[in-house]
């Protein structure tokens, strides 16, 4: 009997370039699955919006805002359980492969800080011109909202084209998440694996500001 392919980071990479992302069944299982769901959840860059109240929030300078300064951290708060999420489904080898492509260069994090302690975040996988969004987690109120508009500012700031959510959560949709059909999804993924675009953190604050002024005055998304 031949034995599994190993998924190695190489691996991981040419699969989201094809447009198959992994996940485990619980943060104990031993194994992996592939998804390529029929309809695929994406934030559009340029209609991204920005609800008054984080507005005002992200204004207001409450959290300490940055990159890749612990991506392991992040990591876990995404594997923390909570009431609302009694199950995770990053296990063993979803820690070692992002970790993996961390050190590649190719994941990276959005990080809210307050003081020492890190109370919000996301993470996901730069590729081309697409971010493939992984998880976030909120340890306080609006954290990972703000690390996501700060993640759509360095974005659009940089060239990406596409913002892959996966699925499609009623909180993403307040920021204009939708779903798109799969061959929808793969034609928008072959033109961002087409273009090359920067992630620059050191001109988040450039790059926020931009996406405020960019955001005033846009109507509401209706819940």
């Amino acid at each position: 009997m031949s034995r599994p392919v190993e998924i190695t980071p190489v691996l991981l990479l040419k699969a989201y370039a094809h447009g198959y992302f992994p996940m485990a069944e619980t943060g104990d299982s031993e194994e992996l699955f592939w998804l390529d769901p029929p309809m695929r959840g994406i934030l559009p860059l340029e209609d991204f919006h920005i609800p008054k109240r984080l507005r005002r929030e992200i204004r207001r300078r409450r959290f300490d805002v940055r990159c890749d300064t612990d991506f392991a951290a992040v990591l876990r708060g995404c594997a923390e359980t909570t009431p609302w999420r009694p199950q995770t489904w990053i296990n063993a080898d979803i820690y070692r492969l992002y970790s993996g492509l961390f050190a590649m260069g190719h994941a990276h994090s959005v990080e809210c800080w307050e003081g020492a302690e890190l109370v919000g975040g996301l993470y996901g996988v730069a590729l081309g011109a697409a971010f493939f969004g992984e998880s976030m987690f909120s340890r306080v109120r609006d954290a990972s909202k703000v690390a996501l508009v700060h993640l759509v500012a360095l974005l659009r700031q940089g060239g990406f084209t596409l913002l892959d959510t996966q699925f499609t959560t009623d909180h993403l949709a307040r920021f204009g998440g939708h779903e798109i059909p799969q061959a929808l999804y793969k034609a928008h993924l072959h033109e961002a694996m087409s273009r090359t675009a920067r992630w620059q953190p050191d001109r988040m604050d450039v790059a926020v500001a931009a996406l405020l002024a960019s955001d005033a005055g846009r109507p509401p998304i209706a819940p």
